[in-house]
């Protein structure tokens, strides 16, 4: 048996296959159906506008010769594009492979349905003579660049910032939750002065929220200006009308983007870029919460709820491995690896026009869906882990070194105010405790052996690791 010969059709990619579940709310935005469906919606709305006009013409008819449809013959269009299911996926299939182009085959499945309006509606209508007004004065750009910023929007809104928000969501609500549990930090993986793990997780908070703001702000460009971007077809059709502004009232209006109006064949593609950008920074910073996770659960701070029935190793049993965060690391790296050459090359074209970011784009679903499957990982991770407060607790008591920092600090402050022996703080502290393993006893030895004032004194040596921790409980809720 060939694989091949199979039906239906085995995905190539784990993005159809083994992950589709997870995956597939963005095929309602970013599958090839998906946007042929936008492309008719663009085409549709396109006709509506030229044959109605719009408030600043006096809703007056653009293209001469054509009647104002009416909201019937409206409704009928609009309908197009949403009834395009299964069936229309065929017929448009069998369209394309006659015309080889895929926006001529949505022209003629337009056409298609147009000829057909009479019967439907159950009269004469004015749609059956009006072919010749779809794609009018369109190059195949105009359709596309609207249509994928359309998608691009739609699944950016609607799916991967909802899920990236998530991320967010869950990670502020457990940086409140701890954020006066204190942890025993590492800098160059050796023990530092204390954090707490609230404090911690609002570091991400933070970092994640400004790209957020980012994504959710981005602007979605589009033009409908012709062959080369100059509105030369359309003036040569119809030299009275207003055609830059019929240009910006579908794009911006009828279309819901930011409309661009010196373009080549091409929309610049530079907005693309910019999210692409921007997800993809997300994607590295989430990156780097898997990895410090990982490390985290590793070194015992945090405990995994083990899945009933799941297998953590085939050989040994006791395992519980923390695969959704390497999970989510890998899919991060695919998801920026497409992004960044998204971003890098559709930004470029040759003259007026290259096909080159035709094929691209048709990975933007692709990129997006590994960081979604990434997003998916992780924030299924982050909801199985709970803090190991004995773990914590043990490295906090086992590394009193790290009070060094406070001492000579204070140290500094008194011979500033004039107290005699506190020269060389830092060099006196080091002797006591670099590399060394000590406690409680030596630092309180240390501290009474120096003539600090009796307040100061006080302090130091009330000191524990666990209880220097700055305010890093009050800096989780700053700005926020």
């Amino acid at each position: 048996m060939r694989l091949t010969d199979i039906s239906p059709s085995i995905a190539l990619t784990p993005i159809d296959g083994r992950y589709h579940a997870q995956t597939a709310p963005l095929v309602e935005y970013l599958s090839e159906p998906a946007l042929n469906r936008e492309r008719m919606r663009v085409e549709v709305e396109w006709m509506i506008l030229l044959a109605n006009g719009y408030e600043g013409n006096g809703w007056q008819p653009i293209v001469p010769g054509v009647e104002p449809l009416t909201d019937e013959e409206q409704e009928y269009l609009r309908a197009i594009p949403e009834h395009f299911g299964a069936e229309g996926i065929e017929r448009h299939a069998e369209f394309e492979a006659k015309t080889k182009h895929d926006v001529k085959a949505v022209e003629y499945y337009i056409d298609d349905a147009l000829d057909r309006a009479a019967d439907i509606l159950g009269h004469p209508t004015q749609l059956t003579e009006l072919k010749t007004l779809v794609h009018f004065a369109c190059t195949s750009e105009d359709i596309n660049n609207l249509s994928t910023a359309r998608c691009v929007k739609g699944a950016v809104e609607q799916v991967w910032l909802p899920a990236a928000t998530k991320i967010v969501d869950h990670l502020a609500a457990k940086a409140d939750e701890y954020a006066d549990m204190a942890l025993l930090s590492l800098t160059h993986g050796q023990p530092a002065t204390p954090t707490t793990l609230g404090k911690e997780l609002a570091v991400y908070v933070y970092r994640l929220s400004r790209q957020l703001k980012h994504v959710a702000a981005q602007e979605y460009l589009g033009k409908i200006n012709g062959a080369t971007g100059t509105f030369g077809a359309h003036y040569a059709a119809v030299p009275d009308a207003d055609w830059p502004a019929i240009s910006r009232e579908f794009v911006e209006h009828r279309m819901g983007l930011t409309w661009n109006p010196l373009t080549t064949q091409i929309e610049s593609h530079d907005w693309q870029a910019e999210l692409y950008g921007t997800v993809a920074h997300a994607n590295r910073i989430m990156h780097n919460l898997c990895v410090d996770v990982w490390m985290y659960i590793s070194r015992g701070v945090f405990a995994q709820v083990p899945v009933k029935g799941a297998t953590g190793s085939s050989t040994m049993p006791h395992k519980v491995n923390p695969i959704r965060f390497e999970n989510a690391e890998a899919n991060f790296e695919l998801s920026c690896s497409l992004l960044d050459t998204l971003s890098a090359t559709l930004v470029e074209s040759r003259w007026q026009r290259d096909l080159t970011d035709s094929t691209t784009q048709r990975n933007i679903g692709t990129a997006l869906g590994y960081s979604l499957l990434a997003l998916n990982n992780l924030l299924g991770g982050l909801e199985s882990i709970h803090p190991n407060k004995a773990v914590i607790d043990d490295e906090l008591e086992n590394n009193w070194e790290v009070l060094g920092e406070p001492i000579q600090t204070a140290m500094r402050a008194c011979e500033l105010a004039g107290l005699p022996g506190m020269d060389h703080p830092y060099e006196k502290v080091k002797e006591l405790m670099r590399g060394q393993q000590i406690g409680r006893d030596d630092v309180e030895r240390f501290i009474a052996s120096l003539a600090f004032d009796d307040e100061t004194a006080k302090r130091l040596t009330a000191l524990t690791p666990a209880g220097y921790v700055g305010v890093a409980a009050d800096l989780v809720r700053y700005d926020r």
